[in-house]
Order: C-alpha cells, then structure tokens, then sequence
C-alpha cells in the first residue's frame, strides 16, 4: 500500500513531502511580523522585471519610426566623434526619425543633442549602474531600467536600424546582440550600421578574414554589417531598408486582404 504524501499546489508548481513549506502565501503575506528579505528574493524580481516591461512599452508605444544609436559614454565633447554623433542624429531626424540612445553623456549624449536641435524626437534609455551616470540634457523621453535584459528588448522592439559610434565594451555587446538577432531571424530588415571606417574597420576584417573563413558564421552573414564614414551613407542604408521593409509587409497585407497566400482576413 503506497503512502500519500503531503502534496500542496502553489500556481503551476506542485510541492510534495519536505517541500511543502510550513505556511502559505497568504499567511506570510499578512505576517506583518516578518522582516523585508522577500523583497529581494527571485519570485518579487519577476514583478520588477514585469513592470519595467510595462514601463517601457507604455513609454515608447507610440514613437515614430525611430533609429539607436549605440556609442561610447567616454566621447569628450570637444571630439570629432562627438561631432559625427551630432551629424548623425540631426540626419536621422531631418529623415523622420527618433533617435534612441542609451541616455547617457559621450556618443549618446551627441546623438540626442542632434536629433533634439533639428526639431526630432530624442529618446534615452538608461541603466542603473554602480556609478552614477545622469540623463544627458537633451533626452525628451526617458525612461531608467534596472535590468540591461529589459533595455535591450527597448532598444530593438522601437527600432528599424542600428547605427553604432566607436564605442567599447557596451557598444560591443549591443552590436553583436543586434547582429545575432538579424542573423537567426529573430528581426528581420534591421539594417546595422557601423560609423567610422577606422575605429571599426579591423573588426570588419577580423569578422570577414577569420569568422567567415573558419566558417563560424556563414559567408552571407559578412553583409549584415554596412560600414562607412558618410553619415547621409548611414542614414540612406536605414531609409532604404526601411522602405523595402514597409514595402514587403504592404504588399503580404494586400495578399492577404485579396484572399490568396492565407486563411482570410487577418
């Protein structure tokens, strides 16, 4: 004769014998005797994580079409990098652009400031750091995340298009997620730009001379990378990809609304 044992179901998780914890939700809930420990534990993360989603779609849900900019927050403003930044987001906003950046000062700060004078919209998505880094002064919406995970899903979910200043360790990542992302499928027409033949072009070449010939990438994911120094070049590789894209979609629209190519009308 087999012996039940103690069985309790918290949601979807089913608990049994020495797992079933000695009091319920509820009674720890209302416990006003308990101390505050349970506001660091895995199970409240999830609702931060939940809310900074809901924060940042809420926040962006209604941008225009926009572009990120990646960059270093080290750029002095006195540089000729800060200066293309600058170039570059008056550009995308004369295109009809938002500029999206991580909010912070160097490239990003550049970037913002230009898309604010030319009368665009500046977006900043900043990160909670060990050290202190404010919004720079020429974000018009912005929005401050915890978690680098829910800032990437900003940064891609708003966005036709990267274009990537010279940059260090956080440009690098970014870069690469985004890379990743167009690689297996994940976004598709999202054209990624690099900005400064110089800084980036010995990256370029590794990523053609070693991954493509060692067959760590295949040859075709080399063309997923456009790089130049011409700012009116970057802006035109995002507005053209854009427009193809915009082009796809209306046309599998049109397809689909006339009966053929689907199961009816969406």
């Amino acid at each position: 004769m087999s012996i039940r044992r103690r069985e309790r179901r918290q949601g979807q998780a089913v608990l049994r014998g020495r797992f079933v914890p000695e009091t319920t939700h509820d009674q720890r809930l209302l416990d006003r005797r308990r101390s505050a420990d349970w506001l660091h534990m895995d199970p409240w993360r999830v609702m931060r994580i939940q809310a900074e989603f809901v924060e940042g779609f809420g926040a962006l849900a209604e941008l225009p079409p926009a572009v990120t900019v990646f960059g270093s927050a080290r750029t002095p403003r006195d540089s000729a990098e800060y200066e293309l930044g600058v170039r570059l987001g008056r550009a995308l906003a004369e295109a009809g652009y938002a500029v999206i950046t991580g909010g912070g000062p160097g490239c990003m700060e550049a970037a913002n400031k230009g898309a604010r004078e030319a009368g665009g919209i500046s977006v900043g998505l900043g990160i909670e750091l060990p050290f202190e880094q404010a919004m720079n002064e020429y974000v018009d919406i912005g929005v401050e995340f915890r978690y680098f995970f829910v800032r990437k899903t900003m940064f891609v979910k708003y966005a036709c298009g990267f274009v990537a200043l010279p940059g260090g360790f956080g440009t690098l990542d970014e870069l690469f997620e985004a890379l990743t992302l167009v690689q297996t499928g994940k976004v598709t027409s999202f054209p990624v730009v690099l900005l400064g033949t110089s800084y980036w072009g010995g990256l370029v070449d590794w990523v053609k001379g070693t991954l493509a010939v060692e067959g760590k990438i295949s040859p075709q994911d080399v063309d997923l990378i456009s790089l130049t120094d011409d700012v009116d070049e970057a802006v035109q590789i995002i507005v053209d990809a854009d427009r193809a894209h915009r082009e796809r979609r209306e046309g599998g629209w049109s397809v689909r609304r006339n009966g053929s190519g689907g199961d009816g009308e969406d």
